[in-house]
C-alpha cells in the first residue's frame, strides 16, 4: 500500500498574527514569523502511520508531499520524524505566496494529480481537510474530481478492507455517516478531521533518522514543464483576495457583585425583559 500525503507550511496556530492593512491583499505579514505544518496535515500523517502500522506489510510506503519555498524542507523533515519514508518537496520562488494570494486550491489539485500519476501504484491520498491561513477546504475534492476518483471529506476514522476499500466515518451537520470508497483504477481521496486521531510527537532518535531519509526536491518550473502544464495557468488564481483586515477587538467586560446587579445590567440593555 502506497499512501500519499500532501502537507502545507503555515503560520504556526499558536502565534498571533500580524496584518498590515495597507499591503492589500498581501496584508497578513509572514516574514520572520514562526511557520509550522498545518495542523490537518499533521492528522493526515498521524493517520497514514497508524494505516500502515495496522497492514503490517514491509512493502508500504508513506510520501510526504509539499509545494512552497525552501524552508517547505523542515516541514518535509517533521512528517518523515512522524514516520512517513520519503518526501517530494515541489519548490517555488520565495515570492509566491501560498496562501491563498498565490497559488490557489486549483494550481495545487493540478500539481498533485501530477505527482500521484507520476508516483504509479497509489492507493490512498490522505489531506488535511483545510489548511488554517486560506480556510478552503477545496484541495482534496478538487485532487479527486481531476483523477475522477472516490473520495470522502471530514474522515473522524479511516478503515481499510482486505478488498483493498476504505471505510470512513465522516462527521456531517446531521451527524456522522458511514460510506465505503470502493476499489478503483484511482487512489482513493480522504480529507481528515480533526477529532480522527491525535499526532504523535517525534522523538529524538527518529528526528536523526529523518535526516537520512530521502527528499526529492524539484523546482515548480519543471514539474510543470514535466507535466506539460503551464505555469501561468497553475498560478493564476481563480479568485481574488480583494482585502484582508483585523477582526474588531472586543469590548472589555463588566464585574458584578451580585446575581441582582448582573440582571439588572441585562436589563438595562434590553438582553432581559
Amino acid at each position: 500500500m502506497k499512501i500519499l500525503v500532501p502537507i502545507k507550511r503555515v503560520i504556526d496556530y499558536a502565534i498571533k498574527i500580524r496584518v498590515d492593512p495597507t499591503k492589500g491583499p498581501h496584508a497578513v505579514q509572514t516574514a520572520n514569523v514562526k511557520m509550522s505544518m498545518n495542523p490537518f496535515c499533521e492528522i493526515a500523517v498521524e493517520e497514514a502511520i497508524r494505516l500502515k502500522e495496522a497492514h503490517k506489510n514491509k512493502g508500504d510506503e508513506i510520501v510526504a508531499v509539499s509545494i512552497g519555498p525552501k524552508q517547505c524542507s523542515e516541514t518535509i523533515r517533521t512528517a518523515l520524524a512522524m514516520g512517513a519514508d520519503r518526501g517530494i518537496h515541489i519548490e517555488t520562488k520565495g515570492d509566491v505566496r501560498g496562501d491563498y494570494v498565490d497559488l490557489q486550491p486549483w494550481g495545487i489539485a493540478k500539481l498533485l494529480k501530477g505527482v500521484v500519476e507520476k508516483e504509479e501504484n497509489v492507493d490512498l491520498v490522505l489531506c488535511g481537510k483545510q489548511s488554517i491561513d486560506s480556510d478552503c477546504g477545496q484541495t482534496g475534492p478538487l485532487l479527486a474530481g481531476f483523477l475522477n476518483a472516490p473520495q470522502a471529506t471530514f474522515a473522524a476514522k479511516v478503515t481499510k478492507e482486505d478488498d483493498g476499500s476504505f471505510i470512513v466515518d465522516r462527521e456531517t451537520d446531521a451527524g456522522t455517516e458511514t460510506i465505503k470508497l470502493l476499489p478503483s483504477d484511482a487512489p482513493a481521496v480522504i480529507t481528515c478531521d480533526l477529532r480522527l486521531n491525535t499526532p504523535r510527537y517525534p522523538t529524538m532518535p527518529n528526528i536523526m533518522k529523518a535526516k537520512k531519509k530521502p527528499v526529492q526536491t524539484i523546482s515548480l518550473e519543471d514539474m510543470v514543464s514535466e507535466l506539460g502544464l503551464d505555469l501561468d495557468e497553475v498560478l493564476k488564481p481563480k479568485n481574488q483576495v480583494v482585502e484582508v483586515y483585523e477582526p474588531p477587538p472586543r469590548k472589555e467586560g463588566e464585574f458584578v457583585e451580585s446575581v441582582d446587579e448582573l440582571l439588572s445590567k441585562l436589563k438595562e440593555k434590553g438582553v432581559v425583559g
